[in-house]
């Protein structure tokens, strides 16, 4: 996240191909200027599922006019998970202008706008909308009248692999990743794909930053970002991650917490998009690979005031302010449920483990990457004050993690929560009896949901959460995850059981 002056969203560049300053369409006549200007054939709607999958169908030209805007388009909400049931399924889908832009991927010449969903029945939004509830957070944090805006700035690893293949059935089950980067190849006769062994494989915890031959993805990580560039988003630096076989981190200048939650889902849909140009595969699985690194999405969030951020304070412990500590205390306070949100998959507590760099430890800290929210000390400027808070990961739904985290953060304020003293050690290291003083993340995803039963008044308050989207929350990820991992033989079961 830069230390940079954050920029208003008045202005925000709208990057055509071609181009790298263009205006962000306004609205329904600038859109349609858009498309008579660039030669669109076809628009895209795209909205998000409970889960956090982008979803979308395509219209021709003449159905975009200013009711289009107005009045919206129907689809069939029982299709799409975590939404309506069969009896209830007319929904709307109501594009939202600003989003608009030429789309980097498709070869036929199409413009994509994200969409908000909304019931037409009751003539309102859709409640378990993901970005509804985000644009609902950002409201009530202008509401509190402490903040105008908050912004965020999440750094989201995935890996690019050569291969993927998976599948269990009643009496098999496996997986096998390949890349040519693996550290497992060293032995090979061949390269991944043919061709002599040429070495140059990065070792277990040794990818962060080498050059190219040992990175070989440096062209396709400088595609993505092109692309990412040509679709109006400002990314700052990528490169080569931790981890071996091809773990990777393209960084964006941070935005308002919706506009960041648009951002995040463009950038997986180009990873995943320019990866398959290449004939691979970019996975936002936090723990794909077993014995290294694991991909997180440590966020970067501060609040402000006009052109004044709240987090800085000249006198206060590493350059914060108290409201910024409060707002610590907030997300450590509630990070137990937060994780239902922020680290939402089973695999995700195989990343949420000591030893891999994870922030496992509920404990602020400046520069240490051991605790769960730290105070990044690259610079001294009053705007590159923040809070970087490093237990969510890539698998979360960026629109549902944002808002739940900001809703923590005020209710931290709020109620003056402190968050106990910095730890300014490396924290796998304490001796036993201080590391046993240290509260820790949950253990499980069921931990997290048990967690958010019981810790939930902070994300109702202003009903920017409601008992409906939790309820439902919980429902799906216990039926649809929990249960069909846990019902299922693990093959290293196999190996610690079998002749029993």
């Amino acid at each position: 996240m830069s230390a940079r002056e954050p920029a208003t969203e008045t202005g925000t560049a709208f990057i055509a191909p071609g181009s790298y300053r263009v205006e962000r369409p306004a609205g329904p006549q600038d859109v349609v200027a858009l498309i008579e200007n660039n030669g669109i054939q076809v628009v895209d709607l795209r909205f998000t599922d409970l889960p956090g999958m982008w979803q979308h169908f395509s219209i021709t030209l003449p159905e975009v006019h200013e009711g289009l805007f107005a009045d919206g388009i129907g689809f069939d909400g029982s299709s799409i998970r975590g939404f309506q049931e069969i009896h209830e399924s007319d929904m709307l889908l109501k594009p939202d202008p600003a989003t608009a832009f030429i789309d980097p991927i498709c070869e036929i010449p199409t413009l994509s706008m994200i969409c908000d969903v909304h019931d037409p029945v009751l003539g309102k939004p859709y409640s378990r909308d993901p970005r509804y509830i985000a644009k609902k957070a950002e409201n009530h944090l202008k509401g509190t009248g402490l903040a105008q805006t908050c912004y965020f700035g999440p750094e989201l690893e995935f890996f690019i692999f050569d291969s993927i293949r998976f599948g269990q059935d009643e009496h098999s089950g496996f997986y096998y990743v390949e890349s040519a980067e693996g550290q497992w190849n060293t032995g090979a006769d061949e390269g991944a794909y043919g061709g002599g062994n040429l070495g140059y494989k990065s070792r277990l915890k040794e990818g962060y930053f080498p050059v190219p031959p040992h990175d070989t993805l440096q062209d396709i990580r400088s595609e993505i970002v092109l692309a990412l560039m040509q679709a109006g988003i400002q990314v700052e630096i990528h490169h080569h991650e931790v981890a071996t076989a091809g773990q990777n981190e393209i960084d964006m200048k941070y935005a308002p917490l919706t506009r960041m939650a648009d951002n995040v889902m463009m950038y997986k849909y180009v990873c995943k998009n320019v990866a398959r140009r290449h004939n691979k595969v970019a996975t936002f699985m936090p723990k794909p690979i077993f014995a290294d690194n694991a991909s997180g999405m440590h966020c970067h969030q501060s609040l402000w005031r006009g052109d004044k951020n709240l987090f800085y304070d000249p006198e206060g412990w590493a350059l914060t302010s108290q409201e910024c500590r409060w707002y610590i205390g907030g997300l450590l306070q509630h990070a137990p449920a937060l994780m239902a949100f922020c680290a939402p998959t089973t695999n995700s507590y195989k990343r949420l483990v000591p030893g891999y760099e994870a922030p496992v430890n509920l404990a602020m800290s400046q520069r240490n990457r051991s605790a769960a929210a730290r105070i990044p000390m690259y610079s001294t400027s009053p705007a590159a004050r923040r809070v970087e808070f490093r237990c969510p990961d890539p698998s979360a739904n960026a629109y549902l993690a944002f808002a739940a985290m900001l809703m923590a953060g005020l209710d931290g304020i709020a109620n003056k929560i402190e968050p106990g003293e910095p730890l300014d050690r490396n924290i796998y290291d304490l001796p036993p009896e201080e590391a046993g003083k240290v509260r820790q993340v949950p253990g499980s995803l069921q931990e997290s949901l048990a967690a958010l039963e019981e810790d939930q008044g902070f994300l109702t308050r202003g009903e920017v959460f409601t008992r409906d989207v939790i309820d439902t929350w919980i429902d799906y990820k216990r039926r649809k995850e929990i249960d069909p991992v846990r019902l299922r033989p693990h093959p290293w079961e196999f190996h610690l059981y079998f002749d029993v």
